[in-house]
């Protein structure tokens, strides 16, 4: 409940937990669509492989629904092991979802079915990640992504789900042509699809804004601040959308938390390493306030627009009828001071007072 003053309202017959939102702010818990729960990587071989989230990397860094998959590894890293981690992540307190798959195609999948894992898993919401212009795809042919694509998609009107396709976007030259083609050639409609770090270079940015027009969604990765970097930060990518999109309803932003980011060289060779974090969600929301974009527009890609196009449920919102997923920010700063997912507190004034099962 929220209101002026509760313990009136409750007439003291129902035990209140109060908290003081005195120069706060209160927004939506955040969904980030996007993360290796498992970990990921392995690029650089088996010593690579990035180790798997825990729950107060979420928690403290105002993340209360979650969506996790497989990237370039679905072998080490299958789909049994990622049900079990969801599953794991709802128990100890935020709400998570999966898809099924990875970079590769013919997908990895629990039941053998694209079909089956959407309908018979109920965690499973979509597919993916499945990576296109990108010298780690396992390089599908239009016909291998129409199928598939088409399969997730009946697959979530069975089940009353999203059946979204999240897909990897490389940097290679053939950019968004092959999912263009897939819109523009059969009846799979524009929100089937969401191609993801559409900002990792500006010319793949400027066919994004192309697609954003037709009727598409994408998917910005909420890249680390400050470091050098050939990608289009947040703040910048959602200023040029807002340019041309005032609604700003056809865009999302996630983290690629717990992924690896490999650097290559010339020859495509891995010479360097990182982590991904769903901290940089936050830290972009920031970054994007400080340069003059209003709070109330760049939450919306991690609220109600991921929402809206996941058909999460309850989530997005602070609403009547919604879940009672919150984030309290410092009203100056922005900073994390306090969480609700699911009703209950997890973050309190700044700290975690709940944590993982095997966190100390």
């Amino acid at each position: 409940a929220v209101g002026p003053d509760l313990s009136a309202d409750f007439n003291g017959k129902v035990p209140v937990d109060i908290i003081d939102g005195s120069g706060l702010i209160m927004i939506p818990g955040l969904i980030d669509n996007h993360v290796h729960i498992l970990g990921g990587g392995g690029e650089g071989g088996f010593r690579t492989r990035t180790p798997e989230a825990v729950l107060t990397d979420f928690t403290l860094n105002g993340i209360t629904t979650v969506c996790g998959l497989l990237g370039t590894d679905g072998v080490t890293r299958n789909m049994a092991s990622l049900v079990a981690k969801t599953e794991a992540l709802n128990e100890e307190g935020i709400t998570a979802y999966c898809y099924t798959g990875s970079y590769h195609v013919p997908i990895t999948t629990l039941t053998g079915s694209v079909m089956k894992d959407i309908m018979l898993i109920d965690r499973c919401i979509g597919v993916g990640e499945i990576a296109l212009s990108d010298h780690r795809s396992s390089q599908p042919t239009y016909e291998e992504l129409s199928r598939l694509v088409a399969d997730a998609r009946v697959g979530g009107m069975l089940a009353a789900k999203a059946g979204l396709v999240d897909i990897h976007m490389g940097g290679g030259p053939r950019g968004l042509t092959m999912i263009c083609r897939l819109i523009h050639e059969t009846e799979i409609p524009y929100s089937q699809v969401l191609p993801t770090h559409i900002n990792r270079s500006r010319d793949l940015f400027s066919e994004g804004l192309d697609w954003i027009k037709e009727g598409g969604y994408i998917d910005l990765t909420a890249y680390g601040l400050g470091k050098p970097s050939s990608d289009v930060p947040a703040a910048e990518g959602f200023t040029r959308i807002l340019d041309q999109d005032p609604a700003f309803d056809h865009v999302t932003m996630s983290s690629d938390g717990q992924g690896s980011l490999p650097k290559f060289n010339e020859k495509g060779d891995c010479i360097g390493l990182g982590v991904g974090s769903s901290a940089t969600i936050l830290e972009n929301i920031k970054d994007a306030v400080r340069k003059g974009l209003p709070l109330e527009k760049v939450i919306k890609p991690v609220t109600s627009n991921i929402a809206s196009l996941l058909k999460l449920k309850g989530k997005g919102r602070i609403a009547a009828g919604y879940d009672a997923d919150l984030v309290l920010l410092d009203e100056r700063s922005l900073d994390l001071v306090g969480l609700v997912a699911k009703g209950r507190i997890l973050v309190r004034d700044t700290k975690a007072v709940v944590k993982g099962t095997f966190e100390i």
